[in-house]
């Protein structure tokens, strides 16, 4: 049931927003201590924050159950493909030589719980990270972290070649989407979706250790166009303000349903029509799984 809040669950001051008020606001959006939520914020979306993304990170500890968010470090361990290994529709560049790749393999870094969050996932990850109160998986490109009673359940079904399975845990707990000042191309459980249907199954390529490289399947593609699922979503999200940021929760199930049933009636679906663009390359995948399952 959809539901739009009339006025701010969490009434920011005029001095901004208090990690009280924002654990209020995440309660009238409907978190309990029994929730387990998917997180994507964006901390300048609630305007001035007294305690910056520290309290936000406390206000989800204390309105949630247990709360799951990003935590990539692909900005540290992520290499190109090696020279002439190249993946159909995988949308991906390759070293030119050998020592180019070996260059790259000296620059980047093994994957450590430690390494700082990917800056694109935004402050309130890395503050969580920080705080050292959530557990972090293990991929090296596109870990989790969680916090929470079921943040082991969560963590544990990553593999190295599943790294949304913590998203189907998810959603086998019957748990929620929260986002918090985002849109959409935020929204991660979009991938798994999409890579139900045999779409947005990228492979790419991280440091594991000295000297040592690995590939690693069912990376997500682009999600610029994944605002186009929000009418289907509609009926079956709650939305508040919380101060100046828009706040809204759906559930997962709900969410892999509708993506599911848009792209099966579309294969194109929430993709952009630019050949340049890796959209194309996830159009392919979608295509040729299609074609397989016919022959």
């Amino acid at each position: 049931m959809n539901t739009q809040a009339e006025g701010s669950a969490g009434a920011s001051t005029a001095q901004g927003i208090t990690e009280g008020e924002i654990a209020a606001g995440l309660r009238a959006l409907g978190l309990t201590e029994r929730s387990t939520a998917l997180v994507h914020t964006s901390l300048r979306s609630f305007g001035w924050v007294e305690g910056g993304a520290e309290a936000v990170c406390r206000a989800l500890l204390d309105a949630c159950g247990t709360v799951l968010l990003p935590a990539g470090a692909g900005d540290h361990t992520r290499m190109p493909a090696p020279p002439g290994l190249v993946r159909p529709h995988n949308a991906y560049w390759n070293a030119v030589s050998w020592a180019d790749f070996e260059q790259a393999l000296d620059r980047a870094v093994p994957y450590s719980p430690e390494l700082p969050v990917d800056r694109y996932l935004g402050a309130v990850p890395e503050a969580m990270r920080a705080l050292g109160c959530a557990e972090r998986g293990a991929h090296p490109l596109f870990a989790f972290q969680a916090a929470g009673e079921h943040a082991r359940t969560l963590l544990d079904a990553e593999s190295p070649d599943r790294p949304l399975a913590p998203i189907e845990a998810l959603a086998e707990l019957d748990g929620d989407v929260v986002l918090l000042g985002v849109s959409h191309e935020a929204n991660t459980a979009i991938h798994l979706a999409e890579q139900r249907l045999g779409r947005s199954r990228f492979y790419r390529y991280a440091k594991v250790a000295a000297g040592v490289w690995a590939e690693f399947p069912n990376l997500g593609g682009e999600s610029h166009r994944f605002d186009d699922i929000e009418p289907a979503l509609r009926p079956a999200t709650t939305e508040v303000r919380i101060g100046a940021c828009r706040a809204r929760r759906v559930g997962v199930r709900d969410l892999l349903a509708a993506v599911t049933e848009v792209v099966r009636a579309d294969p194109a679906a929430l993709l952009c029509p630019d050949p340049a663009c890796r959209c194309g390359a996830a159009l392919a995948q979608r295509l040729a799984y299609v074609r397989d399952r016919r022959v």
